[in-house]
């Protein structure tokens, strides 16, 4: 077995731990700190970028990777973040809300065609959906 990376710090730039024939060496949750809940409320299509501040708090290999994902692009959503990561969303979710406390990265809620929110009730936007899903079946 052929370990990639023996810790979180591997000359001079932080990774996770990955086997690479196994992936990742470390459950997920310890990524987070066997937290499961975030402390801001984030959607999978929250808009997330880097504000440029630097956390004063030494924070994982995770986060560091976060927040560089979230510093390369004007914004990415929670759902890209986790999977570039590899991560469950829930982890990230986690992690994002660290680094919102610590006032690296900014969070903006996700924007709909025509301005609004999404309702659970828009019956336009489901019903596209539903014919859309018909058509590639």
């Amino acid at each position: 077995m052929r370990v990639r990376a023996t810790g979180a710090y591997v000359r001079g730039r932080d990774i996770p731990w990955l086997d690479d024939s196994a992936g990742r060496v470390m459950r997920p949750y310890t990524a987070s700190g066997g937290r499961t809940r975030p402390g801001a409320a984030l959607d999978l299509l929250s808009l997330v970028s880097a504000t440029g501040v630097r956390p004063r708090v030494p924070l994982g290999a995770e986060h560091t990777l976060a927040l560089r994902l979230c510093a390369g692009a004007a914004a990415v959503t929670v759902a890209e973040v986790a999977g570039q990561l590899r991560l469950p969303a829930v982890v990230v979710k986690v992690l994002l809300s660290d680094l919102m406390e610590h006032g690296a990265v900014m969070a903006q809620a996700p924007r709909f065609p025509g301005g609004g929110a999404f309702a659970a009730d828009d019956q336009t936007l489901l019903q596209a959906v539903l014919d859309g899903l018909r058509k590639r079946l």
